[in-house]
């Protein structure tokens, strides 16, 4: 608990947790069955520590070597690395459809998986965990960091052994516990820092201040003589709240509830919340009708710190929440006592087996056993024991005695003996497996299986196995998540216009949420706030996508897979989603030349802008004729002009027609026979053949001229050239004034 972080003391003596109240909880916590010694001692087996000094002075007496060969420790990793590689990111999400309620949840969901990476709430889960799996329980705290310099929330792992907990309650996330505990041992000059103003009662409790010390000084620190009247009345050890020796003192960070008669608002979405009589607006909403006032049971936490049996603090909590800080991990619990204990239990007893099997075999390997007649040694019994126990001993015998009938000196070993424990040693292998329920495959070693699918279903056997622990697990985390939004709700409930800018990628660009906008209610006039932190309902679930890279990898290889087999159309869209899940260098800029790339259109695409900005041409050019007779019809100069311009432009493309026209006649005088094709050209090109023949229409002719008639050939003189037709419009090779 950050001590800066406490709110001012509340003088409530109805609330406040008494002197008697705080004496029946440390008896209760006394007389809890002892199982911490147990899950020390489970502990020290999956660090390795698993021949205690009785044990290894008692094998030292026989001549056996001591001999350990950790199973329980490789087992625990293997699990520890599968919750690792199997880790979920928080998601928030919000009970409303609306656009408002998810904008909402997008900002906080951005804030809260800021918060899980910058407050260590990765890292405290896992070391939670650790004795989770081990000894059944371990704890998250999550609380606020009263450092300015560092990030304002912070969670960390607790040991076991400084919480101590109401055992009477049944719900997992203890919220119907009726207190906490948290043992912490302090200097006395930290003690006195945390709790300014106590300074005295410190100094009294260290014996630092007696009575005549305080009758001394005038005798009118009454609570400081009523400090000391109850010290003399504690019965609990004085070794266990001070230490005189090393200046420390031991402080009880006390959480409990007190359950009140309270008014709450429930209002028509289902929300509810606690009648704050000095919010006007809660006013407005009951006499609106807009909200239904409901009186409740509703628990109040508080917080409380001792020091032996004198109290340095009490007050409300200062968190918006109705839970401890203190997030329990549950592994398993006994039925009958609900008494932690994790999976090292049930594998200690086959460890030891192990343990003592390969001792007596290594002492077995070693041993020898002896055969003689008395006096076969030429020298005394000590002497030959301790050249027995050499490796390269050197045995004098008696030549005399040796000489003898019936003198015998021999040394066997009994190899039987070893076999059979080595059939055991395997035994107690195979069965910290089983009542584990971790394989050696699991592992990542080679175990019994025959067969790549056997191996996988060993695998799969334990993962089942684990199910009940990993669902625990996910719970807790997700309450330890629950209770950082409270904390980042609570923090930005007070800020108005509080812009949130959400960090996308290449495939998401940024976006930027502003919420606690304040505007005015048209049926209320009040002024209330869009997207506001706290109106909206929200919870927090965990991602069913795994975060880690090695399930990227998995992704990857599946996504891959799929990928081949995709239309060429639906791969050009699916290409930058499968670079996402790859870990190569630049690889953002690869990804965005890629969607650039795909943007550009296709020759179809093409073709069809061409046809619609043809149609759009058309269409303008369609309102600009209509407009221009418009301006005609009602302006006759502007009309006259327009007339003379297209008389001159008609005059003008007559002229060049007509010059062109010669041109073509030359040519075709050249070459007769390109005169159809020339016909065609010409008919194409809009000419239309004059009538009556000899007259061209888009040729004008002069005011008073009258058309010359047509010569009247019958015959070419021109020896180069063909005859003329005697009909111009008649026959195959009609020329340019044919019909």
């Amino acid at each position: 608990m950050d001590m800066m972080q406490l709110p001012a003391a509340n003088q409530d003596s109805n609330q406040a947790l008494s002197l008697e109240t705080y004496r029946k909880w440390i008896d209760q916590i006394e007389n809890q069955p002892a199982w911490r010694y147990k899950s020390d001692r489970e502990m020290d087996y999956v660090d390795g520590n698993q021949l205690d000094s009785e044990i290894l002075a008692l094998m030292k007496a026989n001549g056996i070597p001591p001999a350990i060969e950790s199973i329980i420790g490789p087992a625990i990793k293997a699990v520890l690395g599968f919750e690792a590689k199997t880790r979920t990111d928080w998601r928030v999400t919000a009970d409303g459809v609306d656009d408002e309620s998810k904008d909402v949840a997008e900002a906080l969901n951005y804030k809260l998986n800021q918060a899980e990476r910058a407050s260590g709430a990765d890292r405290a889960c896992s070391e939670a965990f650790k004795p989770q799996l081990c000894v059944g329980v371990g704890w998250v705290e999550v609380s606020k960091n009263s450092n300015p310099f560092e990030y304002p929330y912070r969670c960390t792992a607790i040991h076991r052994n400084e919480i101590f907990w109401d055992m009477l309650a049944k719900k997992d996330d203890l919220s119907d516990a009726r207190y906490l505990i948290r043992k912490q041992w302090v200097d006395v000059i930290v003690a006195k820092e945390w709790f300014p103003g106590q300074e005295d009662l410190i100094n009294v409790a260290m014996g630092r201040t007696t009575e005549l010390d305080i009758l001394a000084d005038g005798g009118a620190m009454t609570s400081l003589m009523q400090s000391i009247d109850d010290q003399r009345g504690w019965s609990v050890e004085e070794q266990q709240w001070r230490d005189a020796e090393r200046d420390r003192v031991c402080l009880h960070e006390v959480w409990y509830r007190r359950w009140v008669r309270a008014t709450v608002l429930r209002s028509p979405d289902g929300r509810v919340v606690e009648l704050d009589r000095n919010n006007p607006a809660h006013g407005v909403l009951m006499a609106a009708g807009m909200v239904r006032a409901e009186s409740a049971l509703i628990p109040k936490v508080r917080v409380s710190f001792w020091m032996g049996p004198h109290k340095l603090h009490d007050g409300p909590t200062p968190y918006r929440h109705y839970h401890f800080p203190y997030v329990p991990f549950w592994g398993e619990r006994e039925d009958r006592t609900g008494v932690p204990y994790g999976v090292v239990r049930g594998m200690m007893y086959q460890q030891d087996n192990v343990n003592s099997t390969i001792s007596k075999i290594r002492w077995g390997l070693a041993a020898t056993r002896t055969i003689r007649t008395e006096g076969a040694l030429a020298y005394d019994d000590d002497i030959y024991r301790r050249q027995a126990s050499r490796i390269d001993a050197d045995i004098v015998l008696d030549a005399e005695h040796m000489a003898k009938p019936g003198a015998t000196f021999k040394v066997e070993r009994d190899f039987q003996l070893n076999e059979q424990q080595y059939k055991m040693l395997q035994d107690s292998r195979m069965a910290i497996e089983r009542s584990s329920g971790i394989s050696a495959s699991f592992q990542g070693q080679r175990g019994n299986a025959t067969s790549g699918l056997q191996e996988s279903t060993q695998i799969e056997q334990s993962t089942q196995s684990l199910a009940d622990l990993m669902d625990n697990f996910r719970a807790a985390r997700t309450q330890v998540g629950e209770l950082l939004l409270a904390m980042i709700i609570d923090d930005l409930g007070g800020r108005q216009n509080e812009t949130v800018t959400i960090e996308g990628n290449v495939l998401k660009p940024d976006r930027t949420v502003v919420l606690n906008t304040p505007t005015t209610d048209p049926l209320t006039r009040m002024t209330v706030m869009t997207n506001d932190v706290q109106r909206t309902r929200l919870k927090v679930a965990l991602s069913d996508v795994p975060s880690t890279p090695s399930f990227r990898s998995q992704q990857l290889s599946a996504m891959s897979e799929a990928f081949k087999s995709m239309p060429q159309q639906h791969q050009v869209v699916a290409l930058p989603h499968l670079l996402s899940l790859m870990d190569i260098p630049n690889k953002d800029e690869i990804i965005e030349a890629i969607r650039k790339a795909s943007e550009q259109q296709t020759p179809e695409q093409i073709q069809e802008a061409m046809d619609g900005a043809v149609q759009d041409a058309l269409r303008a050019s369609d309102r600009e004729i209509r407009l221009k007779e418009l301006e005609l019809k009602y302006n006759p100069d502007r009309m006259q002009a327009e007339i003379a311009k297209i008389v001159s432009e008609t005059v003008k493309n007559g002229v060049q027609s007509a010059f062109a026209a010669m041109q073509a006649g030359g040519v075709i005088a050249q070459n007769p026979t390109i005169s159809p094709v020339a016909d065609v050209v010409m008919q194409q090109a809009g000419w239309r053949p004059p009538s009556p023949v000899g007259q061209d229409p888009n040729y004008p002719q002069p005011a008073g001229a009258t058309p010359s008639p047509a010569p009247d050939v019958r015959e070419n003189t021109s020896p180069q050239l063909p005859p003329v037709p005697q009909q111009a419009d008649s026959g195959a090779m009609r020329g340019i004034e044919g019909g």
